[in-house]
């Protein structure tokens, strides 16, 4: 029997700050996304990230958080939902931190006596915080519980042309004759990731111009795709390059981390007298904490603190029908 897995990042429980702090312990626990060694990676936490950060994330989340829960959980099973309604085989749904846990979805997986897998990493681009660290996951319980399902893996779509007919489709009905500056804000990853994942370790952030400089390293290269996200939407749309910035947000501790960064930017344009601003933020499929409070929110009063008059924060793709057209139609054409 076929089956289908929607994979996302996941999200706390609840906005209880002890929710949120082991939600927090287990996301940066994890190599890929705090890739500094084991025993300093858990005083850091332990000693200087968890005693205090739980707080403000927990702070954070209640501004977003519905009656329903999490925004990423609810819109997520929305999706779940949807695929399933279009196709025959089951469709399945886990989180690489949190509830519903990859173990969990594994076992149901196997409960339910599928053979063949379908996985659809809920993430359009490359990066060792997210796709790849999903995957693997997914992966390692599927040898320690059900070795013999067969997988097949959905690789990054962020340049499909299909993916970007939805994600302009989704943005056109609120962008197109608004006369506004877009901005295109792509989560951040530490630079020291672009390198890691680079192959060659001799290309991307070395080469000058290294986006646009083929390379096999462009295959697991994040800056590349989501700058190559960027350059087809503009194309597909017809958009001014002008009338477009792509940055970068989220970061977190010290390190570089790409650039340009989003909050600089926000300011930047502002003061170069930009007066209606809409962001969209094509690294997510589903809207959540860094899309409703970081850019809705906190872009938003930064934005008009710095004397622009509109800002407007652009949905993911959340359940858009060519979104769900999209995974359905992936699935579909693994089962013929």
């Amino acid at each position: 029997m076929k089956g289908a897995l929607l994979l996302n990042l996941g999200s706390p429980d609840s906005t209880d700050v002890k929710d949120v702090k082991t939600y927090l312990d287990e996301f940066l626990m994890d190599e890929r996304v705090l890739d500094i060694p084991p025993l300093v990676r858990k005083l850091l936490l332990k000693l200087v990230i968890l005693p205090t950060r739980p707080k403000k994330s927990a702070e954070a989340y209640s501004k977003v958080w519905t009656d329903e829960g999490s925004p990423l959980i609810v819109t997520s099973k929305a999706q779940q939902k949807l695929v399933q309604e279009d196709t025959e085989i089951p469709v399945f749904l886990g989180m690489r931190y949190g509830n519903p846990s990859t173990a969990d979805i594994v076992s149901e997986i196997k409960k339910a006596g599928v053979t063949e897998l379908l996985i659809i990493p809920l993430y359009p681009h490359y990066a060792m915080s997210s796709y790849e660290s999903a995957v693997v996951k997914t992966m390692g319980e599927l040898r320690k519980q059900a070795p013999n399902i067969l997988t097949k893996l959905v690789q990054p779509y962020y340049k499909d042309p299909e993916y970007i007919h939805a994600l302009w489709e989704s943005i056109k009905p609120t962008y197109e004759g608004s006369g506004a500056h877009l901005m295109m804000s792509f989560h951040g990853i530490p630079e020291r990731h672009v390198k890691k994942t680079d192959p060659s370790h001799d290309h991307c952030l070395v080469t000058p111009d290294c986006c646009n400089t083929c390379h096999p390293a462009h295959a697991t290269c994040y800056k590349h795709q989501c700058m190559t996200t960027a350059k087809e939407l503009i194309k597909y749309a017809g958009i001014d390059e002008k009338d477009v910035t792509v940055s970068f947000q989220s970061r977190l501790l010290k390190d570089p981390w790409l650039s340009p960064y989003t909050d600089f930017e926000i300011e930047r344009l502002a003061k170069e007298g930009v007066k209606n601003l809409m962001v969209i933020c094509p690294a997510f499929i589903t809207d959540c904490l860094e899309t409703l409070e970081e850019i809705a929110m906190e872009g938003k009063e930064e934005f008009l603190e710095h004397g622009g008059e509109e800002f407007e924060l652009i949905p993911c793709l959340n359940t858009h029908p060519l979104w769900i057209k999209w995974m359905v139609n992936k699935i579909k054409k693994w089962e013929s």
